[in-house]
């Protein structure tokens, strides 16, 4: 029997969950939800249903991936869909994921639910690479560059700023620190020396584009701790040279061992993607066959990448995952 998805919210992540879902043979989307007229929503064949709906389903749906926004989506409908559903979220504020996880984490234990929260590269999978370096290497050190590419979490942050009609916003590593890192030496950096922010805006006919920018620039947990650069460009401009969402980065462990750590050692772990919401969405799919598969066993409450058990996220029997990857 094919793990029923339910998709919940239709923007990039959400048409990328869909297509994600057609790659997976035991998994199939059974609606798509969404704040807008299900009749003006185009999907790749999922049927579309109002947001308001969804609790109508909740019988039908195995696990209901989230694919609202980070700033003011998630917060809200990740806690009180846990309550009825299995879901996984790809929540990204990595300072508010501790109060994020206890919201979620009483709402899914009340209804008997399993969740997954902070689900996709980082938070996620390179959250992953810094566990696993950091227990190899004991002394050492982390470090982590994203970029350069389009962050959809920061992007949709400006986008919820009065006056403004669109939005893209680069991450952009600081090469000289990257290269610093890899020579083992340690160093330490602050935020604003690790990246810079670059922000493409359109503006709304007349909005205080002043107050857009020093919103932006001023923004805690986003902009604030770093050297952001604000450009109000028009909307065909934005279209013709910001239409993709390229991103990446890599994770550095640098460590020593040895009796005097006389041996220096760096791990290295690093994405390129063409699309960063279609990487997330599969990443969030493949979690979500895990997700259904713990709440099988009788997990409840909310849970993160560190709580799956890596055998869960592969669609192939324990025998063929030892005989063809170990």
């Amino acid at each position: 029997m094919a793990i029923r998805i339910g998709i919940y919210g239709y923007g990039n992540l959400g048409r990328g969950v869909e297509l994600a879902v057609k790659q997976r043979k035991d998994m199939e989307v059974v609606g798509v939800f969404t704040r807008r007229d299900p009749n003006t929503v185009q999907t790749y064949g999922a049927p579309v249903f109002f947001t308001d709906d969804a609790l109508k389903m909740t019988d039908k749906i195995d696990v209901m991936i989230l694919c609202g926004g980070s700033s003011t989506d998630l917060p809200k409908q990740t806690p009180f869909l846990a309550e009825y559903f299995n879901v996984v979220d790809s929540f990204d504020t990595h300072a508010k994921i501790p109060e994020h996880f206890k919201n979620v984490d009483e709402q899914a234990k009340k209804g008997g639910k399993t969740a997954l929260i902070s689900v996709g590269w980082d938070p996620g999978t390179f959250s992953l690479a810094r566990l696993y370096a950091g227990a190899f290497l004991p002394d050492g050190k982390d470090y982590t560059f994203w970029g350069k590419g389009v962050s959809q979490g920061h992007s949709d942050a400006i986008r919820r700023i009065d006056g403004v009609q669109d939005a893209k916003q680069y991450t952009i590593p600081v090469e000289s620190a990257v290269e610093l890192v890899r020579t083992g030496k340690n160093p330490d950096l602050t935020t604003r020396e690790k990246h810079e922010r670059e922000c493409f805006v359109v503006a709304k006919d007349g909005a205080d584009k002043e107050r857009i920018e020093r919103e932006i620039k001023t923004m805690p947990n986003y902009f604030a701790d770093y050297n952001t650069t604000v450009h109000f460009i028009p909307q065909e401009e934005l279209n013709e040279k910001h239409g993709g969402l390229p991103h990446g980065g890599v994770v550095i462990r640098t460590g020593a061992t040895g009796e005097k750590n006389e041996n220096k050692h760096v791990i290295e772990y690093s994405l390129k993607l063409d699309s960063n919401s279609e990487f997330t969405s599969s990443v969030l799919v493949t979690f979500a066959r895990a997700l259904y598969r713990m709440n099988a066993d009788g997990v409840v409450g909310c849970k993160t990448v560190f709580d799956v058990p890596p055998i869960y996220l592969s669609d192939k029997s324990r025998e063929e995952v030892i005989a063809s990857l170990l």
